[in-house]
């Protein structure tokens, strides 16, 4: 048994039999460095209304399977919930925790980037160009700053990106081999991805679909059925759980938080759907993409927000596709599936993400990170091969190189007072890289047949010293910013709603309103006079509650008299939003009613279920007014004639009198 258990261990450290030694080495280098970057200093309960519904996952089977933000099940998230199962099935083994909940967070980022390697890898195949096309692509997925933001959260997107480097891994594969297995899983795990983050799953779908019917080995019949069967699994494996629940009776499962009409359907259309792409004035549409990926157009990811986030080797990017494409023209012979496979990923995500009119976070451009990590990759390879054969396309390394550190010169200088240094590092770099790699690749051919092997040897050898100068110097170009935007997030604390990378540059951090006080540090009409809780409870705050003064705008007093007079009510109260509720759930450990969801506009709470759940005795109190969207005003009508006032400053209501 030990003489059969060696080779294999060897074989997952160093490689197989022909890859260069350092391969395997570096790789578990860039994992260790991705894996301290994504896990180093968490804290907090990152987006704490993902947070709740981990948290009532782990109180609550039927919280767990619906993704309820309460363990009552009253409303769910506005997302499926395929990356709250993976946090909360985590911290139901080792009970709710940061790390029990960000870790596996932490994980698939670097499984992500382990697969990305991967990936390009296998593209080239065994030799030394294959592997460093994958360790170049492996270190930029790790540096690419929002990535590095999103991955130490615990919003669905880097769930979202494992799966769909897993699929595109698979496609690869089934295009590599002519199989159609490797196919139908790649279709599984784009559903897969639809069931984090519905579909936007499907913006890899062109890219797959293009790419498998130009290389595939098949006739063009064949590769048609092949691509319906593989739309059968995508379809399957995306719509069963919201067939489920929209099958499920609506009077005995959470309602569907973010829709209009109580369905997934409608959040798979609107909300989550042509909403995010239009626009939409509800249920958070009305937010806009302004607010924090600045204004919709074809420029957008380069502005002073989006910039420093995913945009570093973009014109890096561009600049490969192109010489892809000449190089396809003229008959060169490479890997093309890998091109329109990562190509097509690219552009159509900035194609969306660019021209989308609705709600827009600079985070889910952390879905573009697989496709310039692996475009980076197998472009230096190219250009590096050209730049050595070919006297004709010699000029796109040199190129690359110019447009990467100038931009990165110029992101940088948006913001002069942080490391005002290190734009002048990299412009130096970036100048001795171009100098050196112009004037050098006259001396890395021989001139003529007839010139000594010794005098070609040293002549080699000079311009391999001096071309080795110029390659440290690229990577200084193209990785020292985003590098050090990629370790900021560590010094400072995860912004849940808006997580980003790098100095400040005018963002937007949250959406204000009922998340937390309004300028000043005080809500309208204060805490309970005197500090005490309203009605004068005794309440004992739960041991390790957070104090503060607020929590999601509800006073600490208040939360108090609700634990110390919730009796045998399922809910501690009934709130606005899911701004109030989440951190409220987070604080006392107990279910609280999100009447309006996410926005407080969702049309969750009816005046008939609201008597009927006061009549049962499950609800007593309800918190009236703080949310965004104020609610349904039928309700909140019918609470104020129905139900005594507890203290008039808060807006609590007793109705089970």
């Amino acid at each position: 048994m030990t003489a059969v258990a060696a080779p294999a261990r060897v074989r997952l450290l160093a490689g197989a039999e022909g890859d260069p030694r350092w391969s395997r080495p570096a790789m578990w280098t860039v994992l260790a460095a991705a894996f301290v970057l994504y896990a180093w200093a968490l804290g907090g309960d990152a987006n704490e209304y993902y947070a709740a519904a981990v948290l009532s996952g782990t109180q609550s089977w039927k919280a767990f399977f619906f993704g309820a933000i309460d363990a009552g099940s009253f409303i769910t998230v506005d997302k499926p919930p395929l990356a709250l199962w993976v946090m909360g099935l985590s911290a139901r083994i080792f009970g709710y925790s940061t790390y029990s909940m960000l870790l596996p967070q932490v994980l698939a980022g670097v499984a992500a980037v382990g697969t990305v390697w991967s990936a390009v890898r296998r593209s080239f195949g065994q030799g030394r160009q294959g592997h460093v096309a994958a360790l170049v692509a492996a270190v930029v997925m790790t540096l690419t700053p929002i990535t590095v933001a999103i991955n130490r959260d615990n919003n669905p997107d880097t769930v979202l990106v494992l799966l769909l480097v897993l699929a595109a891994w698979f496609c690869l594969e089934s295009l590599r081999t002519g199989r159609l297995r490797p196919l139908l899983l790649a279709a599984l795990f784009v559903g897969l991805g639809f069931n984090a983050k519905m579909l936007q799953a499907y913006l890899v779908v062109p890219a797959f679909g293009v790419a498998y019917l130009a290389c595939a080995r098949h006739g063009l019949a064949r590769r048609v059925g092949h691509l319906l069967a593989a739309g059968v699994v995508m379809v399957v494996s995306s719509a069963w759980w919201m067939v489920v629940v929209d099958l499920w009776p609506a009077g005995s499962r959470p309602y569907v938080g973010g829709s209009t009409d109580n369905t997934v359907r409608d959040l798979v259309i609107g909300y989550n759907g042509l909403g995010r792409i239009f626009g939409q004035d509800r249920a958070g549409g009305g937010f806009g993409g302004a607010n924090f990926g600045g204004q919709a157009g074809a420029g957008r990811l380069f502005n002073d927000v989006m910039a420093g986030q995913i945009s570093w080797l973009l014109p890096f990017c561009a600049v490969a596709l192109v010489l892809a494409v000449l190089l396809r023209l003229r008959g060169m012979p490479f890997d093309g599936a890998a091109w329109l496979v990562w190509g097509g990923w690219l552009v159509v995500h900035y194609a969306v993400f660019s021209f989308s009119s609705g709600t827009f976070h600079p985070y889910y451009t952390t879905a573009m990170a697989p496709a310039v990590a692996a475009l980076t990759g197998m472009g230096v390879t190219v250009m590096w091969q050209a730049y050595r054969r070919s006297r004709g396309w010699a000029w796109a390394l040199p190129l690359g190189v110019a447009v990467t550190g100038g931009w990165a010169f110029a992101v940088l200088r948006r913001t002069p007072e942080w490391l005002p240094w290190l734009a002048w590092v990299v412009l130096g770099a970036t100048s001795a890289a171009v100098a050196v790699l112009v004037p050098a690749r006259s001396r890395m051919v021989a001139r003529s047949r007839t010139v000594a092997r010794s005098r070609t040897v040293a002549r080699s050898r000079t311009a391999g010293g001096v071309t080795a100068v110029a390659l440290a110097a690229v990577l200084v170009a193209g990785l020292a910013g985003p590098a050090a935007y990629a370790v900021s997030p560590l010094g400072s604390p995860v912004n849940g709603t808006n997580p980003t990378a790098g100095p400040s540059t005018g963002r937007m951090g949250g959406f204000g309103g009922p998340g937390g006080p309004p300028p000043g540090g005080e809500f309208p009409g204060g805490p309970p006079q005197g500090g005490e809780a309203p009605g004068g409870g005794s309440a004992q705050e739960r041991p390790g509650a957070r104090g503060g003064g607020f929590m999601g705008g509800v006073a600490d007093s208040t939360v108090k008299y609700l634990v110390a007079n919730q009796g045998k009510a399922t809910w501690l109260a009934a709130v606005s939003s899911a701004q109030q509720a989440s951190s409220m759930i987070l604080s006392t450990r107990r279910p609280v009613i999100a009447m309006g969801g996410f926005t407080g506009s969702d049309p969750a709470m009816t005046v008939p279920r609201l008597r009927g759940l006061v009549a049962a005795g499950r609800l007593r109190y309800v918190l009236s007014g703080g949310g965004r969207g104020g609610g349904d005003t039928e309700v909140t009508a019918w609470v104020t004639a129905n139900c005594a006032a507890v203290d008039g400053h808060t807006g609590l209501y007793d109705c089970a009198g």
